[in-house]
Formats: structure tokens, C-alpha cells, sequence
């Protein structure tokens, strides 16, 4: 089992490192556009480039040897710096140099300028996590118990009931909830704020804040377990190993406690970790919508604005989060059910 963990870890970083250097490589590819004006944040941000060994500078126009230049400073006593994109393969090398030995991923171009984009994602993150942390607290349990009561009740109007609200609800588009939301309950009724508070809003608006995207992020979640655990528990329910547990003389109530929730959940539990995990990733437009300054939102704005330093970094995060909940997921089955012995030798 530890052998087989670190290979999988191994695995998952080996993915992540080849997904990265494939986005860094794809992006440096795109065309681009030359800023206009002479911000001096801008002239800031490619000295930093500079520093950071992505973009050559002189003091004369060099077109005929580099290609167009990326960006002109304004003429100071007569000189300006003309800026040069250096080969997409040498700054390939010299980004995982920096990120390796310096652990620098880079600056905010247009964001936040010349702010470490490692820096902008870190405080970013608590928002992301916050909202995914209470939607996880709300959207488990009651998906969970729902399943189990459908179950329970196969085949009975409750089940019909059951089954056919989770049909029609999780059809629903999580950016049609909000938006449906947003207008009801903000700016129809004015219960709920119609955007997320600002940090030093008043905590009666911060609580009432995380409502309405708690509950769209939930939304689809409760749906989603309360099939899942629904199917598995059935078929659980009509096995053989059931039956002669009751001719044992086990009462219905102490075989599905004893017998069918334990071995339902050994699919179910893994299942759910990996959504819990996986939501962090999963409210890009969600945040977008409700202006939550998290990471999914901050990812949408880092494409819009060509942040790409940032876009490397949100991109780092996704895809580690990703991998290791797959990672997490399989581990699961083996402490859940001892018979599973995961990279076992036959």
C-alpha cells in the first residue's frame, strides 16, 4: 500500500509537471498585443521580466533581429528601452529555474501590477476555500441521507418523489440558480445581498453573504450523492449476503445498519472525497457571478487580462488539488474495506 501511494503521488506530480509546461508553452506561443501608454508599472513589470531572464532590453529598436517588440518605454533624456520577447523554449528553462531555486513564479502584469502572482493567490484562496467548506458541510449530509431514505423507501411515492426532484434539479445549470437567486431574493425581495461583502461590511452581511452561493454550489451536489448513494445502497439492499443475514435472525433495521450502510459506502466514500476535493475547482463561474474574489474568478480575469504569470500559478493549484483528490480516492478504499489492498502483488 506505501509503495503503491508514492507512485501514485509520484504519478500525480509527474502529470502536473506536464500539464504545466505544456500550458507555459502553448500560452508563451500566443500573439500579443503591446500595452499602450507609458504606465510606469508597466515599465516595471518587463524590468522585472528582464530580471527574471524572460524578455531581452535595449536601448536601440532591434526588430530586424528579435521580431516586433513587446513594449516601448517613453523617451527619458532622448533613450527608451525597447523590450523583446526571449526564445519560448529558453524561457521554459529559466521559469522552472527560478520557480525550482528562487520559488518564483512571476509578477501580476494588469491584476495587480508587479505584485508576486504567488502572493495574489494566497490571499485569494481563503474565499475559494470558505465558500467550498460550508457548501461541503451543507450538500454531504443532506445528499447522503436523501439517498438512503430513497432507498429505504424504493418504489414508494417517497422514492418516486425523491428521485424525480433530483431529476429535474440537477438539470439545472448552477449559473441559472444564482442568477435566478440573485434576482428573487436581492433585488425582489432584499434579503440576501446581491454580491459577496466587502471586507469590512458588517458580519450580519458577511453571514447573509454566503447564502445564495452556498446553496448554488450545493445544489448540484445534493442531487449528484442523493443518486449515487440511492443506486448503491439498492443494489446492496438486494444481495444475497443481506438476505442471510436476516435468516441469521438479524432485524431489517440491524442488517441495513450493520451490513448495507458499511458496504454501500465503500464506493460512495471515496466518491465523495474526490467531489469534496474537486469543488474547490469547480466554482470558476460561480464566483465570477457573484464577484467572490477566490481563485475561480481570478482565473477568469488572468485569461481576460493576459495575466499569464498568475494564470501559471492558478493553473499549479487546480491541477495538484485534482490530482491528488484521485490520489486520496483510491487510498480511501483501502482504510474503508481492509480486503482492498491497493498495488497488491497477485
Amino acid at each position: 500500500m506505501g509503495k503503491y501511494v508514492l507512485k501514485r503521488i509520484g504519478l500525480a506530480f509527474v502529470t502536473c509537471f506536464i500539464v504545466l509546461s505544456l500550458t507555459f508553452i502553448l500560452v508563451k506561443l500566443l500573439p500579443f498585443e503591446r500595452p499602450i501608454g507609458g504606465d510606469p508599472q508597466q515599465i516595471a513589470y518587463y524590468d522585472r521580466q528582464y530580471n527574471l531572464g524572460y524578455v531581452y532590453r535595449f536601448d536601440r529598436n532591434m526588430d530586424d533581429v528579435y521580431g516586433p517588440y513587446l513594449y516601448r518605454s517613453p523617451e527619458n533624456k532622448g533613450r527608451s528601452n525597447y523590450y523583446y520577447m526571449v526564445p519560448v523554449m529558453e524561457q521554459y528553462v529559466r521559469w522552472l529555474g527560478n520557480i525550482v531555486l528562487h520559488w518564483d513564479w512571476g509578477s501580476s502584469k494588469s491584476i495587480q501590477p508587479n505584485v508576486n502572482a504567488s502572493v495574489i493567490i494566497m490571499n485569494r484562496l481563503p474565499y475559494s476555500i470558505k465558500i467550498n467548506f460550508f457548501s461541503v458541510i451543507f450538500s454531504v449530509p443532506l445528499g447522503i441521507l436523501l439517498g438512503i431514505w430513497a432507498a429505504l423507501k424504493k418504489n414508494t411515492m417517497t422514492d418516486h418523489t425523491i428521485s424525480t426532484m433530483v431529476m429535474v434539479f440537477i438539470s439545472v445549470p448552477s449559473f441559472v440558480l444564482i442568477t435566478f437567486m440573485i434576482h428573487i431574493f436581492a433585488y425582489r425581495l432584499g434579503w440576501l445581498p446581491s454580491s459577496w461583502p466587502a471586507d469590512t461590511s458588517p458580519t450580519k452581511q458577511k453571514v447573509l453573504g454566503f447564502i445564495i452561493p452556498v446553496f448554488c454550489l450545493s445544489f448540484g451536489s445534493v442531487c449528484g450523492y442523493c443518486r449515487f448513494v440511492r443506486a448503491e445502497l439498492c443494489e446492496v439492499l438486494e444481495s444475497e449476503y443481506l438476505l442471510l443475514a436476516r435468516t441469521k435472525g438479524l432485524t431489517r433495521r440491524q442488517a441495513i445498519v450493520r451490513h448495507a450502510l458499511k458496504n454501500a459506502m465503500v464506493p460512495i466514500f471515496p466518491a465523495v472525497l474526490m467531489e469534496v476535493i474537486g469543488l474547490l475547482t469547480g466554482a470558476t463561474i460561480l464566483e465570477t457571478l457573484y464577484n467572490i474574489p477566490g481563485i475561480g474568478r481570478l482565473f477568469l480575469l488572468a485569461i481576460n487580462y493576459k495575466d499569464y504569470d498568475i494564470l501559471f500559478v492558478d493553473m499549479a493549484i487546480f491541477d495538484t488539488i485534482g490530482l491528488l483528490a484521485g490520489v486520496l480516492s483510491d487510498m480511501a478504499y483501502g482504510f474503508i474495506d481492509p480486503r482492498i489492498r491497493m498495488g497488491a502483488k497477485k
